[in-house]
C-alpha cells in the first residue's frame, strides 16, 4: 500500500507560489496605500528638523542637511498661541487635566452600564438601551447650545470641569454599547455559577468580569483618548484662553497671521500635539485588535 501511494505521487492541494499575481497585486496595493498615508508624516518630521533657510530652498522631501531641534523647543515653550507666548506646554497640561478625569469617569460608568444591561436584566432595560443607542448617533453639533446653557446654569461654563463633564457624557452611549456587547459575548455559565455561589452584583463585576475584560477596556481607552485629546470644537467653545486644550493652541500657532510663517515650528507643534494618542495606540495595538475581535462590535 505504501509503495502504491508513493507511485501515485504526493497528494493534497498544490503549494501556492510566493510571487503569484494575486500576492503581487495585494502587497503592491498595501505598499502604495502605506506610502500614501506615511508620506505626509515623513514630510512633517523632516520639515520639523530643518531650519527656515533650508526650507526656503524648496526641497520638501529631502532629509535635513543639518538637523536642528530648535523648532521643537520653540513649539513647546516659546511659540505664541494668542496673547501668550509660552508654547504648547500650557495646553498640554490642560489636555492632560481634561483627559484623565474624562477617561476614568466615562469608562467606569459605561462599563457598569454595559455589565448591568448584559447580565442583570431589569424592567425597562431595553428602553434604556434603545435611548443610549439613539444618543450615540445624535449629531453632537445639535447639542452645543443646550449644553452651553446647562453649563452656565450649574456654574461650569469656561472651566476644565465643564469640559470633562461634556466629554464623559458624550462618550457614554458608544462605550456602553461596546461594553454591553463584550459582556454578552462572555460565557454565561460563569455568571450563573457565580450567582449560585452567592456572589452579588459588585462581586461578579470586580472578581469575574473585570479580570476578563482587559481587551475591551483597551478598546475603550484608545477610542476615548483619541476622541478627547484630538477634540477642538468642544475645547474652543466650553473653555477660556487660559484653559484651552492643546489642539486649540495648535490652531492658534498654525493659523497665526503675524510675523513670518515658520513651517518647521508648525510641523513640530503638530507632531507634539498628536504624539500622545499615537504612543497609546502603538503600545496597546494588539490588545485593541483582540478587543474588537472578541466582541466589541458584535450585536
Amino acid at each position: 500500500m505504501a509503495d502504491a501511494a508513493l507511485q501515485d505521487g504526493p497528494r493534497g492541494p498544490k503549494p501556492k507560489k510566493s510571487f503569484s499575481r494575486a500576492n503581487i497585486f495585494l502587497y503592491g496595493t498595501l505598499l502604495l496605500v502605506s506610502i500614501y498615508y506615511l508620506l505626509p508624516l515623513y514630510v512633517m518630521i523632516v520639515t520639523s528638523l530643518k531650519g527656515m533657510p533650508e526650507i526656503r530652498m524648496g526641497n520638501v522631501f529631502g532629509p535635513p542637511m543639518e538637523i536642528t531641534f530648535e523648532p521643537w523647543v520653540k513649539a513647546w515653550s516659546e511659540a505664541c498661541t494668542g496673547i501668550n507666548c509660552d508654547g504648547l506646554q500650557r495646553g498640554f497640561w490642560n489636555s492632560v487635566n481634561i483627559l484623565i478625569p474624562s477617561l476614568i469617569l466615562s469608562i467606569s460608568i459605561a462599563s457598569v452600564n454595559g455589565y448591568a444591561l448584559a447580565n442583570w436584566r431589569f424592567k425597562g432595560s431595553e428602553t434604556f438601551f434603545t435611548i443610549l443607542i439613539i444618543g450615540a448617533f445624535i449629531p453632537y453639533q445639535t447639542m452645543i447650545y443646550p449644553i452651553v446653557i446647562i453649563l452656565r446654569e450649574i456654574g461650569l461654563m469656561g472651566s476644565l470641569g465643564g469640559l470633562v463633564l461634556v466629554h464623559a457624557v458624550f462618550g457614554m452611549p458608544i462605550l456602553t454599547l461596546l461594553f454591553r456587547n463584550y459582556f454578552t459575548s462572555l460565557p454565561e455559565e460563569l455568571f450563573k455559577a457565580a450567582r449560585v455561589d452567592g456572589a452579588g452584583f459588585w462581586g461578579i463585576y470586580f472578581r469575574i468580569m473585570l479580570p476578563m475584560s482587559l481587551p475591551i477596556f483597551v478598546v475603550a481607552i484608545i477610542l476615548q483618548v483619541t476622541g478627547i485629546w484630538n477634540d477642538f470644537l468642544f475645547g474652543v467653545i466650553y473653555t477660556r484662553p487660559a484653559t484651552y486644550p492643546m489642539t486649540v493652541q495648535l490652531n492658534n500657532i498654525v493659523n497665526s497671521v503675524q510675523g513670518v510663517r515658520e513651517y518647521n515650528v508648525n510641523m513640530a507643534a503638530t507632531l507634539l500635539t498628536g504624539i500622545v494618542p499615537l504612543v497609546i495606540y502603538f503600545a496597546s495595538g494588539k490588545l485593541f485588535v483582540r478587543g474588537i475581535a472578541a466582541g466589541a462590535v458584535k450585536g
